[in-house]
């Protein structure tokens, strides 16, 4: 069981390693248009899959299906969202080809400011990993490696 943990934590790690890796390879050699188009198009991957992947399924797996069995994924959805804005309004934070920092105002580095926005955009992620990895955990769950 511990191997497979492992292995399901860094499947992940190793898809997010990779894309930061040619990313940092080959980020200066894209243009500002096809740096646009790349951030456009992970950003339609990430709201599909959160959409079709998680939001959908969602009310097909409560435990009492009817007519309110959207309630847990709507309230979850718009609690998270909250919850991200409240992060992104307190946690201080510069965001790349930027200048002004948003968050709250404190002395930090720019590398630390960076940082702090990498990680506030990888908190939903890592969210959605462990809740998978604790759903696949749990034998109640239809959640398999499959």
């Amino acid at each position: 069981m511990t191997l497979e943990i492992f292995f399901a934590v860094m499947i992940p790690f190793l898809g997010t390693s990779t894309g930061a890796a040619c990313v940092f390879v080959m980020g200066s050699q894209f243009s500002k248009s096809v740096q646009k188009i790349l951030t456009g198009f992970a950003a339609g991957i990430m709201v599909a899959a959160s959409v079709w992947s998680l939001l959908i399924p969602s009310p097909e797996s409560s435990f009492d299906p009817g007519k309110w069995a959207f309630v847990p994924a709507v309230s979850g959805f718009w609690f998270g969202t909250l919850f991200l804005l409240l992060l992104d309004y307190v946690i201080p934070h510069l965001h790349l080809n930027s200048q002004s920092t948003e968050g709250l105002k404190i002395s930090l580095p720019r590398s630390a400011m960076i940082i702090l926005a990498v990680t506030l955009h990888n908190i939903p992620e890592a969210m959605a990993v462990g809740v998978v990895i604790a759903g696949w955990l749990d034998s109640t769950t239809q959640i398999t490696l499959n």
